[in-house]
């Protein structure tokens, strides 16, 4: 029976670098790059924020509307690299891929001060009471 060899993880190869890019929604990828381990989530967005797509329908004015998700887990801004990605398994030697949500501030969302404008924004002729 062969024997199955683990294969080196991206933190390991070449200078300590890890190789990342960010997959938005639409499934476009920006900022392809090698990043040190000890870099922090908030300074990754700033990286995002600047290579952001023009022409997007939505673009992010503050690092807070950024979500970075990695294995599931929204990353947070005070941690680093090394400690956001762990390695559980074998790494592919390819590139890891984050994704990034972006949420906009809650004041920026429509909320209905009468009825009238209730049933602007919802025209269904439900009432629940």
């Amino acid at each position: 029976m062969r024997e199955r060899r683990a294969k080196p993880s991206t933190v390991a190869q070449g200078e300590g670098l890890i190789e990342l890019r960010f997959r938005l929604c639409d499934g476009k990828d920006i900022a392809r790059g090698s990043y040190e381990p000890s870099m922090t989530v908030s300074t990754l967005k700033k990286k995002i924020v600047a290579e952001w797509p023009q022409g997007h329908t939505v673009t992010p004015e503050s690092l807070n509307e950024l979500k970075l998700i990695h294995a599931g887990k929204v990353l947070r801004n005070n941690k680093t690299l090394a400690y956001c990605i762990k390695t559980i398994g074998d790494f592919p030697e390819d590139v890891i891929t984050m994704h990034v949500l972006l949420q906009p501030a809650k004041s920026k969302r429509k909320t209905a001060n009468s009825k009238e404008e209730l049933q602007k924004l919802n025209p269904c002729g439900c009432i629940i009471l």
